[in-house]
């Protein structure tokens, strides 16, 4: 996905064998970190919350998945979030 359909909020649809990749993908780095997928709704759904004290969140658009390096496991968080009014400072 190129910067300007970031910037535009448009996302292309994968194709199905990048898909099941990443699923694929996805499920050997469950396998190795020893984190189930309750586990990890858990720990999405405890984010959300944290977060969402602080700042307006697309909750629907959240998504927490593994990320699997050839040093590392990395559970990264994608965290839209929704605009904010601006507030007028009492003068």
């Amino acid at each position: 996905m190129g910067i300007f359909e970031r910037l535009l909020g448009r996302r292309a649809k994968p194709a199905s064998g990048a898909v099941a990749k990443e699923r694929l993908r996805l499920v050997l780095a469950h396998d190795r970190s020893d984190i189930s997928p309750a586990l990890l709704e858990t720990l999405k759904d405890e984010i959300v919350t944290v977060i969402s004290r602080h700042v307006a969140i697309d909750e629907d658009g959240v998504e927490v998945t593994f990320s699997q390096s050839a040093h590392e496991t990395r559970l990264v968080a994608d965290i839209p979030l929704l605009p904010q009014r601006r507030r007028r400072k009492s003068s």
